[in-house]
C-alpha cells in the first residue's frame, strides 16, 4: 500500500467542508450546561425567597418568606419611605460594591458578552441578586427575571472561568446560565432558548445553541422539584379567526409598538434628567425611591413584582378606571426607578403595561374571550420593546399554557416589532449599551467569505520573481524598477512557490552586503511559507492573512504546488463589495409593456 504523498511546503490539508464548524468540544459544553441549569434554578429560588423576605420585613415587620403583597401593609402612610431606604442601600452597594449591579440585567449581560470577554466577577454574582431582592422587596416596581438572567449568566461565566476556555465558549455558558434563570423564574424553557438566540448569543451555531438548550431543558426538569410546575398565569380562552379579528390583532401590535416607543423615550428622558443633577449617582436611586413611595400611596398594587396584576388583567377582573390608574402609576414609578439606576427587571412590568393597554382598548375591538386583548397587549409590548417577536410569542404561550393563541400573538408581536424597528434606532436594551459607547447590530447574516471559493476571486495573472535571481538583482528591482506590489511570489523552474520577497526584505539586504551573490532560493529556504489553495473557502484564507499580517497569499495546486493565482486584500474587498451591491442595487427584470397608443400620448404630452 503506497503512503500518501507529502504536501508541498506551506500547503495546508484539504478542508473538511460542511454545514457547521462545531467539533466534539461541544460535548464538554453540554455537560457543563447541565450543572449550569441546576444552579440556575437554585439561584432563582434563592432570589424569590430573598425578595419575599425583604418585602415582609419592610412592609409587615415579619421575618418570613410568605408571599405577602406590599398593598396589605398595616403600617399606614409612612411606608412611602420604605422604597427610599431600600434604594439608598442599593446606591451604597453600587458605589462601594460594584457599579454593574445597577440596571435591569439584560444590557449588562450583553455588555459582558461583547466587551468583557464573557467574564463576570464573583461579587457581581452575589451583589446583583441581593440588590435586586432589596429593591423589589422594598417596593421597587420591577420583575425578578432581569436580575436572575444576570445572576444565571454570572454562574455560567464563573464556571467557565474555572477551566481553560475561549471567550466564545465562556459566552455560551454565560448565556446558558441566563436561559436557565429565565426558565426557572417563569417556567418558559422554549422562550428562554429563543431569548438567547434573539438577544444574547449574537450567532447561530450548534456550539452555542445546544448547551443553551440543554441548560433550559434541565432547568425546566428541575424547577418542579422546588417550585410550581403549572403555568404561572393560566389562560383558557379561545381564539376567533376572522378578517376583523386579524386586523384587530395587527392594530393591537401597532398600539403596543407606539407604547414601546413612548416608554423607551420616557425611561431615557428620566435617565438624562438624573445625569444633569449636581450630585453623585450613588444618591440617584434614593431620589427615585421617593417617587416610588409616593406612587405606592396612590396605587399600592403598582409596587413590587406585581404578578397578581397580570392575573387580574388576564381574568378581566379590573374596572377600566382601575386599569388606567395602574398603568399610569406603574409607568411613572418604573421609569423613574429604572432611570435612576435601581436594580430590577423589565419583563414583568412590560407584561403589565401591555396588558393594561390591551384591556383599555378592548371595548373598541371585536368581541373575544375575557382577557384576550390584554394577553395580546402583553406579548406585543414585550415583542416591540425588546425587539424579540419570537421570544415574546412563545413566552405568552408558555406563561399561559395556551397554545391556541399562537397565531394572534405572533401577529401582534410582528406588527409591534416592525413598528418599533422603523420608529426607533435602538431598543430599551441596546440604548443603554450605546450610551456606554458600544454600538451593536441586531441583524445577522452568513459571512460572505464562507460562501466563496478562493479560485473564484484570485488574480490569475500574477507578477512573480524567479528563484534564481540574486539578492543584488532583487535590491535593484525594488529600488530602480517601477514595481507595483509590496511583495512578490518567488518561483522555481517548476513554478512552485519557494517564498515571497517584500520591499522590506530588499531594504534589509541592502544594509548587509554579505548576501549579494546569494539567490532568492537560498535566502528563502527557511521562510515560513503561507499558501492557499483553490478549493478553500475565502474565509479560511482571510483568517490566515489576518492572523499573520500577510497582505498577499499565493494560491497553489494542492498536489504539485504549482502557482495558480494570488489573493490580495483588494480581492477580499471585492467579495464585500458584491454583498453591498446585492443589498443596494435595484433592478427590474420584468417590465410591463406599454401599448403603442399610450406611448404616443405620453410623447405628445411631453412635447
Amino acid at each position: 500500500m503506497s503512503s500518501p504523498k507529502a504536501l508541498p511546503r506551506g500547503a495546508v490539508p484539504a478542508p473538511r467542508l460542511g454545514d457547521f464548524t462545531t467539533d466534539k468540544r461541544v460535548l464538554l459544553l453540554m455537560g457543563m450546561a447541565v450543572v449550569v441549569g441546576v444552579l440556575g434554578v437554585g439561584s432563582a429560588w434563592v432570589l424569590l425567597k430573598l425578595i419575599a423576605l425583604c418585602s415582609n420585613v419592610a412592609y409587615y415587620g415579619r421575618f418570613t418568606v410568605e408571599n405577602l403583597p406590599p398593598s396589605g401593609t398595616p403600617f399606614g402612610w409612612y411606608v412611602m419611605f420604605v422604597p427610599f431606604v431600600g434604594c439608598l442601600i442599593i446606591g451604597f452597594m453600587a458605589r462601594y460594591g460594584s457599579e454593574k449591579i445597577r440596571g435591569h440585567g439584560i444590557p449588562e449581560a450583553i455588555e459582558a458578552i461583547l466587551i468583557g470577554k464573557s467574564r463576570i466577577q464573583p461579587k457581581v454574582a452575589v451583589l446583583k441578586p441581593l440588590s435586586s431582592a432589596i429593591s423589589i422587596g422594598t417596593g421597587g416596581p420591577f420583575g425578578a427575571e432581569g436580575p436572575i438572567i444576570m445572576t444565571g449568566g454570572a454562574i455560567g461565566s464563573l464556571l467557565a472561568q474555572l477551566i481553560h476556555m475561549t471567550s466564545s465558549e465562556r459566552k455560551t455558558l454565560l448565556v446558558a446560565g441566563a436561559a436557565a434563570g429565565m426558565t426557572a423564574i417563569f417556567g418558559t424553557p422554549i422562550a428562554a432558548i429563543l431569548l438567547a438566540v434573539e438577544l444574547l448569543l449574537f450567532e447561530w451555531k450548534p456550539r452555542s445553541f445546544l448547551p443553551v438548550a440543554i441548560a433550559s431543558i434541565v432547568a425546566a426538569a428541575v424547577r418542579p422539584l422546588i417550585m410550581t410546575a403549572a403555568p404561572i398565569f393560566p389562560y383558557a380562552g379561545g381564539v376567533t379567526v376572522s378578517v376583523p379579528h386579524v386586523l384587530a390583532w395587527a392594530f393591537m401590535g401597532i398600539i403596543a409598538g407606539v407604547g414601546s416607543g413612548l416608554l423607551t423615550a420616557f425611561v431615557y428622558a428620566v435617565e438624562d434628567f438624573f445625569e444633569k443633577l449636581p450630585i453623585h449617582w450613588m444618591w440617584w436611586p434614593a431620589l427615585g425611591g421617593l417617587i416610588v413611595g409616593a406612587g405606592g400611596l396612590i396605587e399600592p398594587d403598582a409596587l413590587g413584582v406585581g404578578y397578581i396584576n397580570i392575573t387580574h388583567l388576564l381574568a378581566n377582573s379590573l374596572t377600566l378606571q382601575a386599569v388606567a390608574m395602574l398603568l399610569v402609576v406603574k409607568v411613572i414609578i418604573w421609569s423613574v426607578a429604572l432611570g435612576s439606576g435601581t436594580s430590577g427587571g423589565v419583563l414583568a412590568p412590560l407584561l403589565i403595561f401591555g396588558g393594561a393597554i390591551g384591556a383599555l382598548v378592548a371595548p373598541w375591538l371585536p368581541p373575544a374571550d375575557p382577557g384576550f386583548w390584554a394577553l395580546l397587549g402583553m406579548a406585543a409590548m414585550m415583542g416591540g420593546t425588546m425587539r424579540a417577536p419570537l421570544t415574546s410569542s412563545m413566552f405568552a404561550m408558555e406563561l399561559t399554557g395556551n397554545f391556541q393563541i399562537l397565531l394572534p400573538v405572533l401577529t401582534a408581536c410582528l406588527f409591534a416589532y416592525g413598528f418599533t424597528v422603523l420608529l426607533l434606532r435602538r431598543s430599551i436594551l441596546t440604548e443603554k449599551i450605546a450610551r456606554h459607547g458600544v454600538h451593536i447590530t441586531r441583524e445577522y447574516h452568513v459571512d460572505e467569505f464562507d460562501l466563496v471559493r478562493a479560485d473564484s476571486i484570485m488574480t490569475v495573472e500574477v507578477d512573480t520573481l524567479p528563484a534564481s535571481m540574486t539578492v543584488a538583482d532583487a535590491i535593484t528591482f525594488f529600488t530602480t524598477t517601477d514595481y507595483r506590489h509590496a511583495s512578490y511570489p518567488v518561483l522555481d523552474e517548476t513554478r512552485q512557490v519557494v517564498g515571497q520577497v517584500t520591499r522590506a526584505d530588499s531594504l534589509a539586504w541592502s544594509l548587509d552586503k554579505s548576501h549579494c551573490e546569494s539567490t532568492l532560493l537560498e535566502m528563502l529556504q527557511d521562510q515560513d511559507l503561507m499558501l492557499g489553495h483553490p478549493d478553500e473557502m475565502v474565509g479560511r484564507v482571510a483568517d490566515r492573512m489576518a492572523l499573520s499580517g500577510v497582505g498577499r497569499i499565493p494560491i497553489v495546486d494542492r498536489v504539485d504546488g504549482r502557482l495558480l493565482g494570488l489573493i490580495a486584500r483588494k480581492d477580499l474587498m471585492r467579495v464585500r463589495a458584491l454583498r453591498l451591491t446585492e443589498e443596494d442595487e435595484r433592478t427590474a427584470y420584468f417590465r410591463w409593456r406599454r401599448s403603442k397608443a399610450r406611448r404616443v400620448r405620453k410623447e405628445k404630452a411631453s412635447v
